[in-house]
This record gives structure tokens, C-alpha cells and sequence, in this order.
């Protein structure tokens, strides 16, 4: 790789950088960075985060980049969040590396919000958590009629704290934030065009048609008068995340080894329905205030848990 300076101040060409889990292309004015996982449905893990963050800085720093398209590879999702495989493997049994990740995740999001130009979000399949704060973050969206959104935190063991807590209220209202969010049940691609997710839905055949016409439309605008607008349309998004997000990340770290994690990430790994009734009933048994470490994983668990809720230890 050439040297950092040099990409700081004029952007690189896309081969240099080598990248492992997204592609980055640059034709013309408009530079696409693609989630390349396909086979997880295009999560993100550590060095994903790495990558994006390193795309954004790249293509901030190229004046003949007007504008950003984020996307994932493939037609069935956009992104879904967080890599769970690495966070089984490498977060809930040392929850202080969800600190670690953390900051990858901010430090991804904060170099999108501030690169200074346009960004489209080209939504070509199912956006789910995480993947959904990467769509808000972009400035406009583009979504497949196929496309579903939604939010699982509630359902999963995990809160989207920072993000979509505090930018869904401002796109969509506080009422269908909190439905989004507390159910987590997915919405289509009509109503999220309905309540403002989004700014266009098409047929899959033409995602790429609408989106080139968008990104023609916002070439042929100022570009200093577009990134000051940009600047100040951010404010809110600005505040609100720079108040949180902090409180997410110590949050999500002191909660990577709870049960009720523990419990989520397995379900979803088994493929099973998580068994809310169950999870209730020990976090309101005294017994439930003690809890045990796994000597396998070393996940916390109530009690009087006889199976560890994420490896399937026996006590």
C-alpha cells in the first residue's frame, strides 16, 4: 500500500488497498463499497469494520468522488448487523472485546457521516439490525421491492443503543420507532417507503438504474453547498449519537456474558425459537440473582440454569 499520507489527501486507487470483505470500486464520479459476505448475508465482523472505515476515508479524500453508494453483494441482504459467529466465539467468553469491537463500529460510522458527500444506500435484500443503522446513516436509500427491514435487538439479547434508538424516532416517529424496536417484527419495502425509510422502492431489475439516476441527480449539484447542507443536516444525528453511543458500547460489554445474550445467540445458531417464558421465570426466581460462569465458555448464567444457554454445557 502506498503511503498513508498520500490517500489521506487524494484517494487511492481501489486494488491497492486489498480488501478481504467488501469491494470498492470507483467508475466516474461515484465510488460503491460493497459488503462482500454473501454467505453470512453480509454482517459485519472486525475486520469488515475495518475495511468500510478505510473505503470512507478513501473516497472522502478523492475529489473526483462526488458520490458514495453503500451496498451488500448478492440479492438477499443488504447487511444484517453484527457477525454472531464472532461474537460467540470472541465476545461472550471475554465480554471486554465487545469494547474492542465497538469502537471499530463507531469509528466505521462516524468516517461515513462525516465524509462529506452524498451516500446512497442501495438496499438489495433483507436489512436487520445493525445493516439498518448503516442504511439511516447513508443520506438516501434505494430499496428492492423484496427488501424487508427490521430490528431484532429485543429478541436477541442485544440493544440497538445510539442508533436506532435515537435516528428511527427522527425518521419514522417515535410511535413506529417503538414498534419497530420493541416488537421486532420486519416491515416490506412498501412501508418503509410509506414511513419514510426509504426514498424510492423498484423492482430488483431496476435497483441499479434508480440508483445511478439518483447519483446523477446529486452530481449535478454544488458540491461545497451540498456538503454544508449535509453538515447541517447531520446535527441531530450528531448529538444524539455522540450522547449515547458511549453508554451503548459500556452497556453492550458489561451485558456480552448475560444469559439473556447467551440464550439469543443460541437459538438463533440452533435455529430454534427462543423460549421467553423460561428466560422470565429465572431472572424472577431469587435463585436467579446468583449466577454461575460456564467452565466451557465461561458465559454467565442464573443459578439454577442446569445447561449453559450458549455452548449447551451440562452443570
Amino acid at each position: 500500500m502506498a503511503h498513508s499520507n498520500e490517500a489521506v489527501f487524494t484517494g487511492m486507487a481501489p486494488e491497492v488497498y486489498g480488501f478481504k470483505r467488501i469491494i470498492y470500486s470507483k467508475v466516474g464520479y461515484v465510488a460503491t463499497v460493497t459488503i462482500n459476505r454473501p454467505d453470512v448475508l453480509n454482517c459485519f465482523d472486525t475486520q469488515t469494520l475495518k475495511e468500510l472505515g478505510t473505503a470512507y476515508m478513501d473516497a472522502a479524500a478523492d475529489d473526483n468522488i462526488a458520490v458514495v453508494v453503500i451496498t451488500g453483494a448478492g440479492d438477499k441482504a443488504f447487511c444484517t448487523g453484527a457477525d454472531l459467529k464472532e461474537q460467540e466465539e470472541y465476545i461472550l467468553k471475554k465480554p471486554n472485546n465487545y469494547h474492542k469491537w465497538m469502537y471499530q463500529f463507531i469509528e466505521m460510522h462516524d468516517r461515513l457521516r462525516n465524509i462529506g458527500k452524498p451516500t446512497i444506500a442501495r438496499l438489495n435484500g433483507m436489512t436487520v439490525g445493525g445493516g439498518n443503522e448503516l442504511n439511516m446513516a447513508c443520506d438516501l436509500a434505494v430499496a428492492a421491492d423484496h427488501v424487508v427491514i427490521r430490528q431484532v435487538g429485543a429478541a436477541r439479547g442485544s440493544v440497538a443503543a445510539g442508533g436506532a434508538t435515537q435516528w428511527l424516532p427522527m425518521i419514522i416517529g417515535d410511535r413506529r420507532a417503538r414498534e419497530m424496536l420493541l416488537l421486532c417484527e420486519p416491515i416490506d419495502a412498501y412501508t418503509a417507503l410509506d414511513w419514510g425509510l426509504v426514498n424510492q422502492v423498484v423492482p430488483y431489475s431496476m435497483l441499479d438504474a434508480a440508483v445511478a439516476e439518483l447519483a446523477e441527480k446529486l452530481y449535478n449539484k454544488l458540491p461545497e453547498c451540498t456538503r454544508y447542507t449535509k453538515q447541517q443536516l447531520n446535527f441531530w444525528r450528531d448529538f444524539s449519537w455522540s450522547m449515547t453511543i458511549g453508554h451503548a458500547r459500556d452497556w453492550l460489554t458489561l451485558h456480552a456474558g448475560h444469559f439473556e445474550t447467551a440464550e439469543g445467540l443460541h437459538s438463533f445458531k440452533n435455529k430454534q425459537e427462543m423460549d421467553y417464558k423460561k428466560i422470565r421465570q429465572a431472572a424472577a426466581s431469587e435463585k436467579a440473582s446468583d449466577s454461575k460462569s460456564c467452565p466451557a465458555c465461561h458465559a454467565q448464567m442464573p443459578e439454577d440454569y442446569g445447561f449453559c444457554g450458549n455452548c449447551g454445557h451440562k452443570f
